[in-house]
């Protein structure tokens, strides 16, 4: 187990057992992840979406070698634990898929998440029993590293809003060794209940899409115990530059530049992180 990697997952996996949820909010650089730590956010997560697009490519365009890459890239700037959206583990086998936590933990990453989605629009979502194994082998394979596994339910956001087979999934991937349990794109906080109370083991809210998105309290109150952000903030970096860009063309201006993080600031969370990994 890499020197990061052994003080980083108890670490992480501590912050599950806590009092009330925690917040996990998904950077895509080292900028990104020195300032979330200096806001006093005590795990980072990649993000596949994001990931691909700072390689200019879209979601599930990405192989392993570049999704762990960038992954690596955050956990070597980064004081706290980190885990990483590993798709669907970037194979059908449940060895290929118990083989990336293995290369995940190799990488320093405390955890990551595995979702049952194919890749196959034909077929989006594993059958069942396919599925389970997959679990069961990357379960198996994450407690030989002390790494915290998230199976994913992926029915909602593949056009299946099946809420009792959603259940009956997370269940079994529970029950197969998963210690996160995490179904995106869930309706309204009454769902959100119901997979809570479903579940023994901690269950993570994504944060991301409109009018299915709450607030810490109302997640607290139905159970959630992780809260991921997904895409969002990059998003809204890249909001912020679109408004800057299209100023600049559009008028000629650059009043964007008033409401700017200044260079020095920025600077000072950079170092800061540096100070934090004892590098300063």
């Amino acid at each position: 187990m890499p020197a990061g990697q052994s003080e980083h997952a108890p670490r992480f996996r501590a912050l599950h057992q806590g009092a009330g949820p925690f917040v996990i909010p998904n950077v895509w650089d080292g900028g990104s992840a020195a300032i979330m730590q200096a806001l006093g956010f005590e795990a980072l997560a990649t993000s596949s979406a994001a990931c691909a697009a700072t390689l200019g490519k879209l979601d599930g365009e990405v192989t392993r070698e570049e999704a762990l890459t960038h992954a690596g890239l955050i956990v070597s700037v980064s004081a706290c634990p980190v885990a990483a959206d590993l798709e669907n583990g970037f194979g059908h086998a449940p060895e290929t898929v118990a083989e990336t936590i293995r290369f995940a933990a190799a990488a320093g990453l405390a955890g990551g998440s595995i979702e049952d989605a194919s890749g196959d629009p034909a077929a989006p979502i594993y059958e069942f029993e396919h599925a389970v194994e997959r679990v069961t082998a990357a379960a198996a394979e994450a407690r030989r590293h002390g790494f915290v596994l998230t199976a994913r339910a992926e029915n909602f956001v593949h056009d299946r809003p099946d809420l009792d087979d959603t259940v009956r999934r997370l269940q079994a991937y529970e029950r197969a060794g998963a210690d996160v349990l995490f179904a995106p794109g869930l309706p309204d906080l009454a769902a959100v209940r119901t997979v809570c109370r479903a579940l023994k083991k901690p269950v993570n809210f994504m944060v991301g899409i409109r009018g299915k998105s709450f607030t810490v309290r109302e997640l607290a109150a139905a159970g959630v115990k992780r809260i991921s952000l997904s895409t969002t903030l990059y998003r809204a970096a890249m909001t912020g530059l679109m408004a800057a860009a299209r100023e600049v063309k559009d008028t000629g201006t650059f009043g964007y530049i008033d409401t700017l993080i200044r260079g020095d600031e920025l600077a000072g969370y950079l170092k800061e992180q540096a100070r934090a990994r004892g590098e300063g």
